[in-house]
């Protein structure tokens, strides 16, 4: 077994929705994971029994280059200092990555000189979440769930039309050498096929690459990746990049070198009472969430474009709050949305103030996701102060890092699965109003119609 306050894993999520997706991966495996939304120090993490991995929830997704740099580097080191086995980098299964924002070679180059680690290995398939990479090209599931039709990632209805990153590029090599100069290679398919033995080989004939991808496709190929991975930590720190297919790999690697005991059981969370969701996803798939949970009695209050405007936001989020509360006391679930998919008339509308404003075009879609974020969080942080508020879900994984992030969090643990990449989170804070709230972070693609029902009603989709 692991040695005593050894750290496997440490991580840092590019955004709240797909920090908890690795969360979720990691803790199914078995491995004590505490997911922190600050930056921890030793003590921080000394208050949890025989924790195994740490991560650290970020926002870099929504970032320019030159903030990730101010970010990761303080970041990487930081992690770095509790000596992990593996550090991985990450990102959305889709890959999600522009050269102006959530420049993912730009992370690659930190961290690659922050653990001092000439080629870096770069898994993005997911299989568990309807995501596969074949000769190094993407493919997504519409949704997370389910029998949805598979897409090559350019074509992909919801990804390919990406409000701030959308997909124009299946093969990722290229996708990638937009956004930084190192030289990239792949461990094909062919190569993962013929096991770990054959991937090793091919890793030392590919040392000159500063960036190797790894297809993938199944459980059996990420079991082949974890392993190989797992062969690659000896006595140093590996960095990686890529989906929580990383985490489910090295969970399949550890288990079978009896390096981790089995996971624990969960306690069935049940109904709570009415719940609030937060969603600033412009996703169909989140469109329909809505549109369901809304014929099925959930009230809605659509947040308005002029919510982008600092002028209006004390008036908005008084009324919000009002809203919310007179709602709850009647026993009803609210959701508050920034749009109901990608054609709602609120989106155009908010390009054309920042326009307005003079914003350049790249950059709208970032201060829309920070600025809803932030007064959605606002109007969050106001509503469970005035009432009792079990259950909170957040949709969106751009918009929900600037808003958890208002919430004072410390730490997030898992407490039971919901949905692939979506498990329920217990908060933990030195505000009592947040301390013990019940959070559930999803990002746009994830979940079937019936989600926040099954959210309401604390039930496995």
């Amino acid at each position: 077994m692991n040695p005593k306050n050894k750290l496997l894993l440490a991580f840092y999520g590019d955004d709240f929705t797909g920090s908890t997706d690795a969360l979720e991966f990691l803790t199914l495996a078995g491995v004590k994971t505490v997911l922190f939304l600050k930056t921890p120090e030793q003590k921080d993490l000394d208050k949890f029994d025989g924790l195994q991995a740490i991560g650290l929830a970020g926002k870099s997704r929504s970032m320019s280059p030159d903030e990730m740099e101010k970010e990761l580097v303080s970041a990487f080191n930081n992690l770095n200092s509790f000596k992990p086995d593996h550090f991985h980098y990450k990102v959305c299964s889709t890959f999600d990555s522009a050269p102006h924002v959530g420049n993912i070679g730009k992370a690659i180059e930190i961290g690659s000189s922050v653990f001092n680690q000439k080629t870096v290995m770069v898994s993005p398939s997911a299989p568990h979440l309807g995501r596969y990479c074949v000769f190094g090209n993407l493919f997504a599931k519409m949704g997370t769930f389910g029998n949805g039709e598979i897409y090559r990632i350019d074509r992909h209805p919801s990804m390919s039309k990406h409000p701030v990153t959308p997909a124009t590029e299946a093969d990722l090599r290229l996708h990638l050498a937009k956004q930084t100069s190192k030289s990239i290679g792949l461990i094909n398919l062919s190569m993962i096929e013929k096991g770990e033995v054959f991937v090793l080989s091919e890793i030392e004939v590919n040392n000159e690459k500063e960036i190797l991808f790894f297809d993938g496709f199944n459980t059996e190929h990420l079991q082949t990746i974890g392993t190989v991975f797992h062969q690659l930590a000896n006595n140093k720190t590996v960095f990686s990049v890529g989906s929580s297919g990383i985490e489910m790999a090295l969970g399949l690697a550890w288990k079978q070198q009896d390096i981790i005991g089995n996971p624990e059981t969960f306690k069935p969370l049940g109904e709570v009472g009415p719940i609030l969701v937060l969603s600033g996803s412009c996703s169909p798939v989140s469109a329909k969430q809505i549109e369901y949970a809304i014929d099925n009695g959930f009230e809605q209050i659509a947040l308005e474009s002029k919510a982008v405007d600092v002028r209006h936001h004390s008036e908005i989020i008084k009324n919000a709050v009002l809203t919310v509360v007179n709602n709850f006391n009647k026993g009803i679930s609210t959701i508050i949305h920034t749009s109901i998919g990608p054609n709602d008339a609120r989106i155009r509308e908010t390009e054309l103030y920042f326009k307005s404003q003079g914003l350049a075009e790249e950059m709208i879609q970032k201060q829309c996701s920070k600025i809803y974020g932030s007064i959605i969080g606002q109007i969050t942080k106001k509503v469970v102060s005035e009432i009792s508020v079990k259950r909170i879900v957040f949709a969106g994984g751009d918009t929900s890092s600037y808003a958890a992030s208002e919430l004072n969090i410390s730490a997030l643990e898992m407490i039971a699965p919901l949905a692939p990449g979506a498990p329920m989170c217990k908060a933990i804070s030195d505000d009592e109003f947040v301390n013990g709230l019940e959070l559930n972070f999803k990002g746009g693609q994830v979940g079937t119609d019936d989600y926040f029902i099954k959210v309401l009603k604390g039930e496995k989709l």
